[in-house]
C-alpha cells in the first residue's frame, strides 16, 4: 500500500528545475531578470562551451546582504512579493523565488554579492549533490555575480538532451537579445569563450534606441520600420513595426513586451495578424518590436513557470487597441514616408546586418524616423465612392464577357483612351518651378512594356506596377463604399441546420448580437444544434456551413472573429483585381500622373491586395554606380 511522503528538498528542487531550467538559456534568463530587478545599470555575461561549462552574470545592482545570501538559494524565498496584493500587481520580472534553488540543484553555483552598506562582500556556494550552502568572505564591488558551472552534472539524462555548443549559444544570444530589447536603460556585454560577442551601452534617447534595435535586429529592419506611439484607456503601445514589404519567411523577428516582460501571447499574435491581413504576401510574417504598458493589476503574469505567457483582465480591450493602432499606422503610411530616409539608405546596409533582405530587396523603404502620420492635409482620399452593388454589377459584367474593357471610376484616375490619343506621342509635363511642390512619386515620363510607369523625382526614378497600384486603389474604395452602406444580410430560403458541440452552440447563443452585426443570424434550436437564418448578401454563394464553423472556432480560440470580414475583403480583392487597369493598356501622361496622385492619397498604396510591392525607387546614386559616374 502506497504511503504519502514529503519530497526531499533536493528532489523538489530538481522537479522544479524541470519546469524552469530547460537549457543554459533558461538559466541566463533567470539570472539576468534578477539583475534587472536589482536595478543594474550594466550587466556582464560570460559563457563557456555554450553555457554548459560556465554561465557568469555580473551586475552593479543593489546587491544582497550577508544575512540573506543563504536564504536566496532557498526554494520560494524572494524579496519581491510578500502578500497576495503584491502578487496581483507584480511589477518585477522575477517573483516566484524558485529560480536560484532550481538552478543550484542541477549545477555548481556560487553567488557573490555586496550591498552599498557593507564594507566587504560575501560568497555562498552550493552543489546539487548535497544542497548545503557554504558562506565565506570575498572581494567584490557593490552588486552581484552569479556563477553557474557544469550544468546538469548530476542529471546526465537531462544533459543528453542538450544540443551542440553552437546551437546552445544561439539560444543564449537570443535570450540576451530579448532582455536588451526590453530594457534600454541598461547596458549589456556578452562574451563567449573569452570573446566579446555583443557590447551595448544604455540607450536613453530615441536615436540610441534605434541604434540598439539596428544592432540587435538588423539595420534593414529599422530602416523599414514605422514608429508607433499611441495611448488610450490606460494602455500605451509604442515601438517599431516593419512595413508590409519588409516581411519574413518565418516569425523570427517578432518581439512583444508587456511592462518590459517579453511574452508570447495568442491574443496579441491574432491582433497583429489581423492588422497585416491584406498587405502581406502569401505566407510571409510581419516583423515588429512593440511595447505595451498597462496597469500591472490588469495583467496576470503568474500563469506559467517561465512567465512567457500572461493573461489580460480585459483581453478584448487589449486586442482591439493593438489592432486599431497597428491598422491605422500601416494605413497612414504614404509614399513620402517610404522616401523619408531613402537617400541615406542608398549607401547600403551596415556590415553585420542580419535582417532578411529577400523580401525587401527592391521594395519601398522608410527612414528610421518614419512615423505614422498621413502624407499631408492637401492630399486626401477621394470622398465620392461607388456603391457596393454597383461594384458587384461591374464585376459581373467583366465575368459575363459584356465587352467592358476599362473600369469606370467614380473619381477617374484613368480616363478612357480614344484611338487618336493612343496615336499621339505622350509628352511629359514640365515640373513646377517651385521644387518644394514636387509630389512624393514625382511626374510620369513614360510607360514601359505596357506594365510599368516610369516617373522622375529629385531622388531618382520611380517605377510603378500600374495594375498592382490601381488594384489597391480600387480595393480601398470598395471597402469604403461597403463601410458607408453597412453590411447587408439576406434571409436563407431554407434555414441551414447544423450539428455542433454544446460549447459551440452556447457561443453562438451568447454572441448572437455580435454575429448579427456581421450579417449572420444564428439561433440555437437544441443542445447541440443551431440554425443559420441569415448570411451577408455578398457571401450568399459562399460555403455557409464552413464559414459558420470557422467563425465559431475563432470565438473559441480568440473570443472574437473577423472571419466574415476577411472573406468579404477577399471577395472585394478579387473584384478589384478584375476591375483594375490591365497590362498592355497604353496610358497617356495625364492618366499616369492621375494614377500617381491617387496612390499618394490611398491607404496601403505601397502594396497590392496580395502583398506585392506596387512601386520602387532607383536613386540617382544607384544609377551613378551602374554607370561608374564619379570614379
Amino acid at each position: 500500500m502506497s504511503v504519502i511522503k514529503l519530497l526531499s528538498p533536493r528532489l523538489a528542487n530538481q522537479i522544479a528545475a524541470g519546469e524552469v531550467v530547460e537549457r543554459p538559456a533558461s538559466v541566463l534568463k533567470e539570472l539576468v531578470e534578477n539583475a534587472l530587478d536589482a536595478g543594474a545599470g550594466h550587466i556582464d555575461v560570460d559563457v563557456e562551451q555554450g553555457g554548459v561549462k560556465l554561465i557568469r552574470v555580473r551586475d552593479n545592482g543593489s546587491g544582497i546582504s550577508k544575512e540573506d545570501l543563504p536564504l536566496a538559494l532557498s526554494r520560494h524565498a524572494t524579496s519581491k512579493i510578500a502578500s497576495l496584493e503584491d502578487l496581483e500587481a507584480v511589477g518585477s520580472l522575477g517573483f516566484r523565488g524558485e529560480a536560484l534553488a532550481s538552478i543550484s540543484s542541477v549545477s555548481r553555483l556560487a553567488l557573490t554579492s555586496r550591498t552599498e552598506e557593507q564594507e566587504a562582500a560575501n560568497k555562498v556556494e552550493v552543489e546539487g549533490r548535497d544542497m548545503d550552502a557554504r558562506l565565506s568572505p570575498a572581494a567584490h564591488p557593490v552588486g552581484t555575480t552569479v556563477e553557474v558551472r557544469d550544468l546538469f552534472f548530476n542529471t546526465p539524462a537531462r544533459r543528453k538532451f542538450l544540443r551542440t555548443e553552437k546551437t546552445e549559444f544561439g539560444h543564449l544570444e537570443e535570450c540576451l537579445r530579448r532582455q536588451a530589447l526590453g530594457r534600454f536603460d541598461t547596458g549589456f556585454t556578452l562574451r563567449h569563450n573569452q570573446k566579446v560577442v555583443q557590447s551595448l551601452r544604455p540607450a536613453p534617447t530615441q536615436l540610441d534606441k534605434e541604434r540598439r534595435i539596428g544592432a540587435l535586429c538588423g539595420q534593414k529592419f529599422i530602416d523599414n520600420a514605422v514608429v508607433i506611439d499611441a495611448e488610450a484607456t490606460g494602455l500605451r503601445l509604442w515601438g517599431w513595426v516593419a512595413l508590409p514589404t519588409f516581411s519574413r519567411s518565418q516569425a523570427d523577428l517578432q518581439y512583444f513586451f508587456v511592462n518590459h516582460r517579453v511574452i508570447r501571447d495568442r491574443l496579441v499574435a491574432h491582433a497583429v495578424r489581423q492588422a497585416y491581413r491584406d498587405v502581406l504576401y502569401n505566407n510571409r510574417h510581419p516583423a515588429f518590436v512593440l511595447y505595451l504598458e498597462v496597469d500591472p493589476a490588469t495583467v496576470d503574469v503568474n500563469v506559467h513557470p517561465t512567465k512567457h505567457e500572461v493573461r489580460f483582465r480585459d483581453g478584448r480591450l487589449v486586442h482591439d487597441f493593438i489592432f486599431r493602432t497597428l491598422h491605422k499606422a500601416l494605413a497612414d503610411v504614404r509614399p513620402d514616408d517610404h522616401l523619408r530616409g531613402v537617400m541615406a539608405q542608398s549607401l547600403g546596409p551596415e556590415p553585420g546586418d542580419s535582417a532578411d533582405g529577400a523580401a525587401g530587396a527592391a521594395m519601398p523603404q522608410a527612414g528610421a524616423a518614419a512615423n505614422s502620420m498621413p502624407w499631408g492635409a492637401t492630399s486626401q482620399p477621394p470622398q465620392k465612392t461607388w456603391a457596393a452593388q454597383d461594384q458587384m454589377a461591374f464585376y459581373q459584367s467583366l465575368n459575363q464577357g459584356g465587352g467592358v474593357t476599362t473600369p469606370v471610376e467614380p473619381v477617374e484616375p484613368v480616363q478612357p483612351i480614344t484611338g487618336d490619343a493612343m496615336a499621339r506621342p505622350a509628352v511629359a509635363p514640365t515640373p513646377p518651378a517651385n521644387e518644394g511642390a514636387e509630389p512624393p512619386l514625382g511626374y510620369a515620363i513614360a510607360q514601359l512594356h505596357g506594365i510599368y510607369i516610369l516617373a522622375q523625382t529629385r531622388q531618382g526614378m520611380v517605377v510603378v506596377d500600374m495594375h498592382a497600384a490601381h488594384e489597391r486603389i480600387t480595393y480601398e474604395r470598395m471597402k469604403l463604399a461597403l463601410d458607408a452602406e453597412d453590411l447587408k444580410s439576406q434571409p436563407l430560403l431554407v434555414p441551414l441546420s447544423m450539428a455542433v458541440s454544446q460549447k459551440e452552440a452556447g457561443l453562438a447563443e451568447s454572441h448572437g448580437d455580435d454575429l448579427q452585426k456581421l450579417g449572420l443570424l444564428i439561433e440555437r434550436i437544441g443542445p447541440e444544434t443551431i440554425a443559420v437564418r441569415q448570411v451577408p448578401t455578398l457571401l450568399r454563394h459562399a460555403d455557409t456551413e464552413q464559414l459558420v464553423r470557422d467563425v465559431l472556432a475563432d470565438l473559441i480560440e480568440n473570443g472574437q472573429s473577423d472571419r466574415v470580414e476577411a472573406v468579404i475583403h477577399e471577395l472585394l480583392g478579387t473584384m478589384a483585381c478584375h476591375g483594375s487597369v490591365r497590362a498592355n493598356r497604353q496610358l497617356t501622361i495625364p492618366e499616369m500622373n492621375a494614377l500617381l496622385r491617387d496612390m499618394e492619397a490611398t491607404e496601403r498604396s505601397g502594396q497590392c491586395n496580395h502583398g506585392r510591392p506596387t512601386w520602387t525607387l532607383v536613386t540617382l546614386s544607384e544609377l551613378d554606380k551602374l554607370f561608374l559616374r564619379g570614379r
